[in-house]
């Protein structure tokens, strides 16, 4: 284990209380662990780490023994904490120095602490197991994949945009945020339009429907001076080819159509950004 359970919050960091029944505390570590799952969050590094934390937390709290050990050292802390607050920092030094004392004095008397305690149920349930918890990892990891088809098909609607820009252009190579909203509006509604902060020359979009998106990834090239290069960032869809090829003659001409109003719009663009220059 890579953390100290007695130095957290255990339903704190479930977002409950300590009197939680056994029920909730599952519902509890079911949302949090399905929200930080692995296979729901593939680009995040701690995901793994996240998800083994909450495991742990739901063993020591659904272990009656663990759990009361558990307690005993959190409400300590707390207690602790209260008195130590109202102490003024004279009494606060003597107050430490006793405790320290009081703790070496319990050592050498081989009087186990709470926290000794504790680690020892920590201990036991390492090498007992829990057929609770791993039900529930199991319940949790079968949520997780029936739920990745619906998080890839909203994943599908976000897509990179790139462009030549200098790192210290203030005109980011001619594009801003309005200008990109008017070359992507024409394909469908957008969610969001963001330009990196940190790196010219990008974007990202998330298109309302897969196919303006699709369509906007397939057709638009933006400014003639300075071309768009839009990029799926999870991968095409599985549906791109079945779709293309479907594309009826009438799509092809209202595509033909588009094409001609964007060039019109791209040169109405380029007049006036020129003209901005001057």
């Amino acid at each position: 284990m890579d953390f100290k359970i007695e130095d957290l919050d255990l339903y704190e960091l479930l977002e409950i209380n300590i009197s939680s029944s056994e029920n909730d505390i599952k519902k509890a570590y079911r949302k949090k662990a399905l929200q930080c799952h692995p296979d729901k969050n593939p680009h995040d590094l701690e995901a793994p780490k996240k998800f083994h934390q909450l495991t742990k937390i739901l063993e020591i709290l659904t272990d009656k023994i663990a759990k009361a050990a558990y307690d005993k050292v959190l409400l300590g802390k707390k207690e602790s904490a209260i008195r130590h607050k109202e102490l003024d920092s004279k009494r606060r030094k003597l107050k430490e120095d006793l405790e320290s004392r009081e703790q070496n004095a319990s050592s050498s008397n081989k009087k186990k602490s709470a926290n000794e305690k504790l680690r020892e149920q920590i201990e036991r349930l390492r090498k007992e197991g829990s057929k609770l918890v791993e039900e529930e990892i199991n319940f949790v990891n079968k949520c997780a994949k029936e739920n990745l088809k619906d998080l890839q098909d909203v994943n599908d609607h976000k897509i990179k945009i790139k462009w030549q820009a200098s790192k210290n252009d203030p005109k980011n190579g001619g594009y801003t945020k309005e200008i990109l909203e008017k070359c992507m509006l024409k394909y469908g509604d957008i969610n969001i339009l963001i330009l990196s902060s940190k790196k010219k020359g990008s974007a990202i979009i998330e298109f309302k429907d897969r196919h303006a998106a699709e369509t906007a990834v397939n057709y638009e090239i933006g400014l003639t001076s300075n071309p768009l290069k839009l990029e799926w960032i999870y991968g095409s869809p599985k549906s791109a080819q079945a779709t293309s090829s479907l594309i009826k003659e009438s799509d092809f001409e209202s595509i033909t159509l588009t094409r001609l109003r964007q060039a019109e719009e791209r040169k109405r663009l380029i007049e006036e950004i020129i003209k901005d220059d001057q």
